[in-house]
Parts: C-alpha cells; structure tokens; sequence
C-alpha cells in the first residue's frame, strides 16, 4: 500500500512541469513609453501592415517550424518624435491575438522600440499580422516598421524579413 502511495506521489510530481514563460506578451515596460498627444489634431495619420511569421511550414503542409520573431517600430527622423497609438497582434484567421498597449506611445528621433514574439509563442501562426496606427507631425517621415524572423537548430538556421506596407484607406 506504501509503495502505491508513493508511486502516485512520484507520477503527479512528474507530471508538473513549469510552465513556459512568454515574454512576448509583456515585453517592454510600456508604461514609461506612455504619452499624451500633444494637438493630436494637427498631426498626420496613418495605418501600417505588418506580416509576421511566428510558424512557418516545414516539408509539407501538416508540419511546422516555429519561429523567433523580432518587430522593430522605427522612428526614422532626425528631429520629430512618432507616436504609435496601436500595436495589434492578429492570428492567421484574423482574430485579434492583443494589443501590445492601450494608450499612445512615441518613439523619440531615430530610436527603435521593439517587440519581440517567443519562439514558444505559436499563437500567431503561418499567417500572423500587425497593424499599427500611428500620428507624426506634419512633413515628417511615417515610422518604418519591419520584422525579422528567426529559428536555429543544431548547425542549421533559417531567417528572414518583412517590412510593413502604410495602408491606405
């Protein structure tokens, strides 16, 4: 009877394993970033596309590779700040996944901020997507978005990149 007892023990300790921390959900400390607009009005706005691949097919289509994916939000001017009023994570049939922050934030003269899916995270999927809503003063460069994907495994790697299309509307 002891020996069954602690047989059960020793399975159900087994059996828990810690769970994967996602760090892609929470990044970046997004509350120091967090920004009143100023004259949100005498601002341009736009809308960004960007694809990103946290999975992609292997072999054949039933057999998939998980990936590292890095977003890099740019501010490509020397002087002006951008502001990003949205981040949305789309899965591969379009459902809204998150939103990386729920107010606005900026990005000061040639800085990157970045955001960086785990190659745990599969959430995404083959066909996963952003869309960034932003403000930039007038005459200024739109932020540059673009996303770096990436796997290694033993001596083989794969990597590649996709950069964001301005929608518009």
């Amino acid at each position: 009877m002891k020996t069954g007892f602690i047989l059960a023990i020793l399975l159900i300790l087994a059996s828990c394993t810690p769970r994967e921390e996602i760090s892609s959900i929470d990044p970046v400390n997004w509350e120091k970033r967090k920004i009143e607009i100023p004259n949100p009005d005498s601002l341009a706005s736009g809308t960004t596309y960007l694809s990103v691949y946290s999975q992609i097919y292997s072999q054949t289509e039933h057999r998939t590779h998980d990936l590292t994916a890095t977003i890099s939000l740019r501010n490509v001017n020397l002087k002006d700040t951008v502001y990003i009023e949205e981040a949305v994570y789309y899965d591969t049939h379009g459902t809204p996944i998150r939103n990386y922050f729920a107010r606005p934030i900026f990005i000061a003269p040639m800085e990157t901020v970045e955001i960086v899916i785990d190659e745990i995270d599969r959430e995404g999927g083959t066909g996963a997507n952003f869309l960034f809503d932003w403000r930039t003063p007038p005459n200024c460069n739109a932020p540059f978005f673009e996303a770096v994907m990436i796997s290694t495994s033993g001596q083989q790697g794969i990597s590649f990149a996709t950069k964001g299309v301005k929608l518009q509307y």
